[in-house]
């Protein structure tokens, strides 16, 4: 048992000695006997008390209660009331004030130590839970504080990317946009050279092949351009569906000239028009880049001298085309980036690309609300399926 300094409130002067010796008995320290709230708050302001035992029913204009409720405030002091009533009413008066302890007079000492004992270690833990809460309070003030400086970094870091981005998306399609002329001006001038090697002249074969490498490259290089324009546009958001008539006669025609001018593998494409109206309203540019990715990428990866299957529909308000291969397919482990911006299957070889083609297929269809599909097997071919909804 420890010793505690006490002070005693009680109105009854033979109560308040009988508890002082037996306080005293155990060792503890009394700091005063008080007869009236107001002497209880005078000695407590005088003298410090580890707890008071409180007589509820005192005389003056300060109860047992009203006393308590000033010593919560002023001293944060436990206190123990003491009674000899054990009524509602009383009960339902002291609740309010969070007393430590209420003990019913006549007292045993044995049951008076106890309940001490229990008031003292119920106010330590009152107190170690509240420093806790104080200290918990304080580390999530700081916490906030720091988070919230860590976001203002974060946002001028989102910022300056964003700058960043602009800027590169800027140059990226400044400088594509100079490429264009001189590409075009670079293929105009290879196509001349092809019509004055149908003359007879003496190296009209050498012409005719460099020619035709110019014109290549400058396609390609073209592709490529294009290919980057397209992201650019992407990456600023301004990709945008804009439906027109399109007429798909014309639509297929150009798509099967533009793709078989560049076969270079003796490659042929087995096309199968279905049930195709004469006009429907669409995106044509984007789906356009959707149909001529995928047959261009059927063309390039077949195998020497195999045909490319290329079906297209019109069925239940959907554009539906199948373009299948039976080239060097994709490798299972690779599959899961297809789609994925400049990647390119470990078994291509030295068939060149950029690796944007299948991405600008996959943002494509994006925007038109579409859906693709395929299936492949490395060194046996591979199947895309599209779906378009158009009207």
């Amino acid at each position: 048992m420890f010793t505690l300094r006490i002070l005693i409130v009680e109105d009854d002067s033979v109560s308040a000695l009988l508890l002082q010796r037996a306080l005293e008995k155990n060792a503890h320290q009394i700091i005063g006997i008080a007869d009236t709230g107001e002497k209880a708050l005078e000695i407590l302001d005088e003298n410090g008390a580890d707890i008071v035992m409180m007589d509820i029913n005192l005389a003056g204009e300060l109860d047992g209660i009203k006393t308590t409720e000033i010593i919560n405030e002023k001293f944060d002091i436990p206190v123990v009331y003491l009674s000899a009533s054990s009524d509602a009413d009383t009960l339902n008066k002291v609740v309010g004030t969070n007393p430590s302890a209420y003990v019913i007079k006549p007292f045993n000492i044995r049951e008076l130590n106890m309940v001490i004992e229990l008031a003292i270690f119920k106010d330590r833990k009152e107190k170690e839970l509240q420093k806790l809460n104080n200290e918990l309070e304080e580390k999530v003030k700081q916490r906030t504080a720091e988070l919230y400086e860590a976001n203002k970094e974060l946002t001028k870091a989102l910022e300056k990317e964003r700058e960043i981005n602009e800027l590169k998306s800027r140059i990226v399609l400044n400088v594509s946009h100079g490429f264009k002329t001189p590409l075009t001006s670079i293929l105009s001038s290879a196509q001349l050279l092809q019509i004055y090697a149908e003359k007879d002249h003496p190296f009209k074969q050498k012409i005719s092949k460099h020619a035709f490498k110019i014109e290549n490259s400058v396609r390609a290089l073209n592709n490529l351009l294009t290919s980057v324009l397209f992201f650019g546009k992407a990456d600023e958001n301004k990709l945008e569906f804009k439906p027109k008539k399109v007429f798909m006669g014309a639509f297929v025609k150009e798509l099967l000239d533009t793709v078989k001018a560049g076969i270079e593998n003796e490659v042929t494409i087995k096309a199968e028009l279905g049930n195709l109206p004469k006009t429907i309203t669409t995106d044509p540019e984007l789906v356009y880049q959707v149909l001529e990715n995928l047959l261009s990428n059927a063309v390039k990866y077949s195998k020497e001298g195999k045909e490319v299957d290329f079906s297209i529909s019109i069925e239940n308000g959907r554009l539906v085309s199948t373009i299948s291969d039976q080239g060097i397919g994709i490798p299972k482990s690779e599959q899961g980036k297809l789609f994925d911006r400049f990647f390119r299957a470990g078994n291509v070889g030295i068939v060149e690309g950029s690796g944007l083609g299948l991405s600008i297929v996959k943002k494509c269809l994006e925007v038109l609300q579409g859906e693709i599909s395929f299936e492949s097997e490395a060194g046996k071919g591979t199947t895309f399926r599209v779906g378009i909804p158009v009207k």
